[in-house]
């Protein structure tokens, strides 16, 4: 199915991913994206406490042999499925989504696919008490022989009021989910580990030389 509904998505790096936890499973994705400046493989993806974060994560294969990427759901009783009322493994996400929210969500994850590259969407939707909750979503595409196979979707639900229904939060109310940002990650596509320097980062020592003798430059490699 093909949707008239055209999202725009900001230009960010990885920073503006706000969970520490998917900030770590983005970091995982970026260091194996560094080798050759394309998506990794889904099983070279093995983040750290990966165990830890399985009921927030949401497994997809992706069939791009249809105009627009059909994505099949591969989890069970992942935590979300709690929001959406029942869990959907084995079933296409645009059926499970429904045609209310499918034609808002979907593009989203098409653009993920299209781009080889993260995204990262924040949308507030509201408990069956009223309660605004984040919803945060982060899409990591992994590839096989230059197509994008697989998709993993972290997400996380935050509310500033403390407590709150996860359960139909997705369902619970005619209310659609109220975005308040699309990003997709293209920018500093690289990791860094904390106080570390980079190969071939030029450092100088900068202590006053002895009369007649230059500054030294090493170039670290």
């Amino acid at each position: 199915m093909v949707w008239n509904i055209v999202l725009d998505f900001a230009s960010a790096a990885p920073s503006v991913v706000k969970s520490i936890r998917q900030r770590d499973l983005l970091n995982t994705w970026l260091r194996l994206y560094a080798r050759q400046q394309i998506a990794p493989a889904v099983w070279e993806y093995q983040p750290a406490r990966l165990e830890e974060e399985l009921s927030d994560l949401i497994y997809y294969t992706v069939d791009t042999s249809t105009p627009a990427p059909r994505l099949t759901i591969q989890s069970a009783n992942t935590r979300i499925s709690r929001a959406y009322g029942h869990t959907g493994k084995g079933v296409l996400l645009e059926e499970y989504l429904g045609p209310r929210l499918a034609p808002f969500v979907m593009p989203i994850y098409h653009e993920c696919v299209a781009r080889g590259l993260p995204v990262y969407s924040v949308a507030d939707v509201d408990d069956i008490y009223g309660h605004i909750v984040a919803y945060e979503r982060l899409l990591l595409p992994f590839q096989t022989d230059g197509n994008v196979c697989h998709v993993i979707a972290s997400v996380k639900t935050f509310c500033e009021d403390g407590g709150f229904e996860i359960k139909n939060l997705m369902r619970g109310n005619d209310a659609l989910p109220r975005p308040k940002l699309r990003a997709l990650i293209d920018r500093e596509l690289f990791h860094r580990a904390p106080g570390r320097i980079a190969t071939a980062e030029l450092v100088e020592f900068a202590d006053q030389p002895a009369p007649g003798v230059a500054n030294e430059i090493i170039e670290l490699n």
